[in-house]
């Protein structure tokens, strides 16, 4: 009985795959969060080799049936239990000896959450722990050049739409907000400018109340206008900070 071309094809198929070397893909996940003025980053002791019980990102091996980005949101799941989070591919890295104990390709995402809204229990069962910028410890493999793109990444993109938001709670004040930014970019702004400049930007509301924690005579509270934000960027307006 003769084999079909068809048959013969996908035999030939197959041998090609089969005898060609294999390598991982991985993702792993920069998790910013802002809190008391400072920009932090949740990281975990690394539990596996190379590298046991050094400081590392939250990642994860992708699997044969999600694709990349999925697979970040899982991780991100699993992790803090939030899954309507912003969530952003950084870079690929692919160095064939960035990782000592296999061939493996990581992409990297960069995530943006509420510090006050993740699952505390869930964060700390996994022994994650949110350190700020500054005091961040050496990371295993090439996880500080990860955080260093990805804060690139994360202040190019502050500076053309209005990203902080996802790291406020809902309600904040002007000076809050400016705190986020100059935790963002590592560096003072003015005040003045920087409060004529994002009220320019059409997408706060401020609202009755105040916030008196720090006088007396109080700071208004504002909230980000999500829908007059979409409106704006459709007609393409220009959100630069």
């Amino acid at each position: 009985m003769t084999p079909s071309s068809a048959s013969v094809a996908h035999a030939s198929n197959n041998d090609f795959y089969a005898d060609n070397e294999k390598l991982y893909v991985a993702t792993d996940c920069i998790v910013f969060g802002f809190d008391e003025g400072d920009l932090k980053l949740l990281i975990f002791k690394r539990r596996v080799e190379p590298d046991s019980g050094i400081w590392s990102l939250i990642g994860s091996f992708v699997q044969l049936d999600e694709d990349v980005n999925d697979a970040a949101r899982r991780v991100l799941k699993e992790i803090t239990g939030l899954d309507e989070i912003f969530l952003e591919q950084s870079k690929t890295y692919g160095k064939a000896d960035r990782d000592p104990g296999y061939r493996c390709l990581s992409v990297a995402h960069y995530a943006l959450i509420r510090i006050d809204d993740y699952d505390k229990e869930l964060v700390e069962s996994h022994g994650a722990y949110w350190y700020t910028l500054k005091d961040l410890p050496k990371l295993a493999l090439d996880h500080d050049q990860m955080v260093a793109d990805a804060l690139n990444k994360l202040r190019r993109k502050a500076r053309q739409q209005p990203i902080g938001f996802e790291l406020l709670p809902e309600k904040f004040t002007i000076p809050q907000l400016q705190q986020l930014y100059e935790a963002i970019y590592q560096r003072e702004l003015d005040p003045r400018n920087f409060r004529k400049k994002v009220l320019s930007l059409k997408v706060l509301v401020k609202l009755e109340e105040k916030d008196k924690s720090g006088s007396k005579r109080g700071a208004f509270l504002y909230r980000f206008d999500a829908e007059k934000y979409q409106e704006l960027l459709e007609s393409g307006y220009n959100f630069e900070i």
